[in-house]
């Protein structure tokens, strides 16, 4: 994709946690006041911990003053298109215009159901999300009656109105070839997450968007590109937005010029106020003048002044080499992680003698870019897991210490007493046991049955993974519950270290495991679905 000149936009992405309102419309109040342009959330309806989302963002509209609000994405399944079409624009109209709408064909079946939803098929997701964005355009422009035909929603001469008091424009959320292909042809922006569409995955899938929109007459630079990431300003630079600022503006910067990518969104938790400020006050800034000197250079045709430092290239994957113990070819272009060499518990919860080996590659077997992306993907998602479980045992050990260092905890913690140490701690280890568990879900429920029925040989090995994510469950409770003992008991920290220490072994032990063997099967098979 070619940088479409877009004007750069930052913003927040926010869980609606219900358990922590207050700390959730704080944060949004901060990025208000810290100039971001925008202010989205999530859209679960069927969570029971969650915050209704419009509900949520018509609260934040009334205490803030210029950030733009939109659903992170709608989910369309149990929210009515007529309905959202009313309820986006009455949120333009109360917020003075700074209303814009995100769509999402749905996910989670099973609880879109079991709240009176809908259970669709892929193709008849997509196809309900076109209907859809009829309705809401029809609804949003004036006239008599409002007609539109379709299997899933129609308008048999209903009264538009009433109208956004700006040009709204509607976003997808969209990874696959069809959804792409929609959103180049009807959609005013693409709205895709770094945990799911890596920044080395961008360039493919805006291309598909980018043909289909030529195709429809459209100019592609019409689709604004929207980009939701996580990252960390503690790493040493070695992976997407793992280091200090001066990697995120060097990487971000990049992605608005080489990829189009126009808006960047970060993915912050309520806990850590600090690592919003930064992106606000030292990214953003950065990111906007490094790239309109690119853009001034590029129109006078000269070069424009180099960095500095130049950051690690957007999404630089692990070293190029065969692993030694088994491992995948070096023809694929990654390395698995080796299993750690040093042990911090001396309790085990399997034992790792027992792991099945899945079938030994073809060494004639050539792989694609294409091909190798999904085992860079897999060890990207495992390296921001591993950079995470390391800042969680540092703040362990300050908290031990009684004090804050000027490391990882600067970020997270602000001046505080011990006490507030263990509340943080407590804060910070919830987060980050909630990451763990979100992508050993979304691999039980996609990549797993993908592997296992493209080549059953995988069987045995997908079955011991999906064990050790049980039990990996077991031992995140644990460290849950030795939390929750340390903020009534301070005496109880050596629990939580020792939990934390099982939890390090487990963990780094599971994820070595998982990259031996999966790493070829996923450039065999394929990452995901079309």
């Amino acid at each position: 994709m070619p940088d479409y000149g877009h004007d750069l936009r930052f913003g927040t992405f926010l869980t609606p946690d219900a358990g922590d309102a207050d700390a959730v419309v704080e944060l949004a109040r901060l990025a208000d006041r810290l100039g971001l342009d925008h202010v989205s959330v999530q859209d679960h309806p069927y969570q029971s911990r969650f915050l209704d989302t419009w509900t949520l963002l018509s609260f934040i509209a009334a205490a803030t003053e210029r950030v733009r609000l939109f659903p992170n994405v709608a989910n369309l399944p149990l929210r009515p298109p007529a309905v959202l079409a009313r309820s986006a624009a009455s949120l333009d109209i109360l917020s003075g215009g700074r209303a814009e709408l995100a769509l999402g064909s749905g996910a989670f079946w099973d609880a879109i159901a079991a709240n009176g939803g809908p259970r669709r098929t892929p193709k008849e997701a997509v196809d309900a999300l076109e209907e859809a964005i009829g309705v809401i355009r029809a609804l949003w422009t004036p006239g008599r009656g409002a007609r539109t035909g379709g299997t899933h929603y129609r308008l048999d001469g209903a009264k538009p109105g009433p109208f956004p008091v700006h040009d709204m424009g509607i976003w997808l959320g969209a990874y696959k070839p069809r959804m792409l292909r929609l959103t180049g042809r009807l959609a005013d922006g693409w709205v895709p997450s770094s945990p799911y569409a890596p920044p080395e995955e961008l360039a493919a899938m805006g291309a598909v968007i980018d043909e289909a929109a030529r195709a429809a007459g459209r100019d592609p630079a019409e689709v604004r590109r929207v980009y939701n990431v996580v990252g960390s300003f503690t790493g040493t630079g070695g992976g997407f937005l793992q280091g200090p600022p001066k990697v995120w503006v060097e990487q971000l910067a990049e992605l608005a010029l080489t990829e189009g990518i126009s808006d960047i969104v970060l993915m912050a938790e309520a806990s850590a106020p600090a690592d919003l400020a930064r992106f606000a006050e030292e990214v953003a800034p950065a990111v906007r003048e490094l790239v309109a000197s690119e853009r001034r250079s590029a129109a006078s045709g000269a070069p424009a002044a180099p960095s500095a430092a130049p950051a690690p290239p957007v999404g630089a994957a692990a070293a190029v080499d065969a692993d030694a113990a088994g491992g995948p070819p070096a023809s694929l272009g990654v390395r698995a992680t080796p299993p750690p060499a040093e042990r911090f518990s001396d309790e085990a919860v399997w034992d790792e003698s027992t792991r099945p080996v899945g079938p030994a590659p073809d060494p004639d077997r050539s792989y694609t870019d294409a091909d190798r992306a999904g085992g860079r993907h897999l060890v990207d998602v495992h390296d921001h897991l591993r950079t995470e479980l390391e800042q969680l045992r540092d703040l362990v050990r300050q908290v031990a210490e009684g004090s804050v260092g000027a490391g990882a905890a600067r970020d997270l913690i602000a001046t505080m007493t011990l006490r507030q140490n263990n509340w943080t701690l407590g804060t910070y280890c919830e987060s980050y046991c909630r990451v763990v568990t979100t992508h050993h879900t979304l691999e039980d429920r996609a990549v797993f049955p993908r592997l296992r029925r493209a080549d059953p040989r995988l069987a045995p090995v997908v079955d011991r993974l999906q064990e050790e994510h049980e039990a990996i469950a077991e031992v995140l409770e644990r460290v849950d519950r030795a939390l929750v003992a340390l903020v009534g008991d301070p005496a109880r920290l050596p629990d939580v270290q020792r939990a934390v220490d099982l939890l390090t072994d487990t963990l780094l032990s599971h994820l070595s495991y998982e990259e031996r063997e999966l790493v070829e099967p996923l450039a065999r098979i394929g990452f995901g679905g079309r």
